[in-house]
């Protein structure tokens, strides 16, 4: 994997396609939250598909700079689509690359689905794949079973993953109040046809009937699975690529 930083701030992995096409091809990978940095694997997998594959951290997470949630972690992937139409700089030996994207892609799981469903918001992006996306921080503050209804949930993780996320308590507290990257607040603007959704009904983090509620909302096609637990997008990737591919290329 070769590493770029786009906006000063945001350290990106990234793979040129494996074989080239006509037509330029680029797909953003998007983290939960908390979760190590591991899909270097699954962007081998997109990269041998066709695809450019860039593999950003949020700003305050990680080796990017920032503080985390001080802006949407969503606005975050909009700054490296925006950096992709300049010239960028691979950091270990300074080779230079121009991306001219065609069509671009979004792919984010668990909390990096909010940030993939509302990426679809911006008109450069085609489609985009949400698995177990969080969709309504309203309501997993009041699932006794989401940890991140835990009051103290920024202590644990300040606790828990060290500088891995400089996250404060007054930044955490921004998802309670219902509007700030959360895909519900959003869902008249929602375009149902950019976006697909993967989620298991016996996920124990996300409830799946806000999820299917979403869908009911925005008219988002959903395959909901019955069991599961908290998928893997690396595993729902590879298991769905052909029906992922097709949807792509609609």
């Amino acid at each position: 994997m070769l590493r770029t930083r786009f906006k000063r701030d945001i350290v990106t992995e990234f793979l040129p396609p494996a074989r080239v096409g006509r037509t330029q091809r680029a797909i953003i990978l998007c983290d939960g939250m908390p979760s190590i940095p591991r899909k270097q694997p699954l962007a081998e997998f997109l990269s041998s598909k066709g695809y450019w594959v860039f593999y950003p951290r949020y700003r305050g997470a990680w080796e990017s700079g920032g503080e985390f949630l001080d802006k949407s972690p969503h606005e975050d992937i909009l700054d490296v689509i925006g950096g992709l139409s300049k010239e960028f700089r691979e950091l270990a030996f300074g080779r230079r690359f121009h991306v001219m994207v065609d069509e671009l892609f979004v792919i984010g799981g668990s909390f990096g689905g909010a940030a993939a469903i509302l990426s679809s918001l911006d008109p450069r992006v085609k489609k985009v794949v949400a698995n177990c996306p969080v969709v309504d921080w309203a309501i997993l503050a009041r699932s006794e079973k989401a940890e991140t209804s835990n009051a103290r949930y920024a202590a644990y993780i300040r606790s828990a993953f060290g500088a891995g996320y400089r996250l404060s308590d007054r930044n955490w507290k921004k998802l309670r109040g219902g509007k700030f990257y959360n895909p519900a607040y959003h869902a008249r603007e929602v375009t149902p046809s950019k976006v697909m959704m993967f989620h298991a009904q016996d996920d124990p983090y996300v409830p799946y009937r806000s999820v299917e509620k979403f869908a009911r909302l925005t008219g988002v096609r959903l395959k909901l699975l019955r069991r599961g637990g908290h998928l893997s997008t690396d595993s729902i990737v590879r298991k769905y690529w052909r029906q992922i591919e097709e949807f792509f290329e609609k």
